[in-house]
């Protein structure tokens, strides 16, 4: 598996509880960093159309309002992948965690 791009980790992440709209993943991720993430709609939107076409995410409904509102919600693979790139974040952290503590070991360094 490829690493992901952020903006897509952060999207898979926004819908990790439960499916949501566009917008509401926007707000998610803006929530999540305090504010120091905004996604904008063309950023997510291309985000979501990719997500889609790999089958990590699926559209689960449209409501009836003025506009319609595309809910999306991960698949089993999405879930998958978030998982597995969550995994590959810690083992980063714990890398430079040891490196700027000055605990570098060689064993502890991998290829990420």
């Amino acid at each position: 598996m490829q690493p992901l791009s952020e903006s897509t980790y952060l999207v898979l992440l926004a819908l990790a509880q439960e499916p949501s709209h566009g917008y509401g993943i926007i707000k998610k991720i803006e929530e999540y960093s305090g504010g120091d993430i905004v996604l904008a709609p063309g950023t997510l939107y291309g985000v979501l159309t990719n997500l889609q076409k790999q089958k990590l995410i699926e559209l689960v409904t449209a409501e009836k309002e003025s506009r319609q509102k595309k809910i999306y919600r991960l698949t089993d693979d999405g879930l998958a992948s978030f998982r597995m790139e969550y995994e590959r974040f810690k083992k980063m952290l714990t890398i430079s965690d040891d490196i700027l503590k000055g605990e570098k070991k060689d064993e502890n360094i991998q290829k990420v």
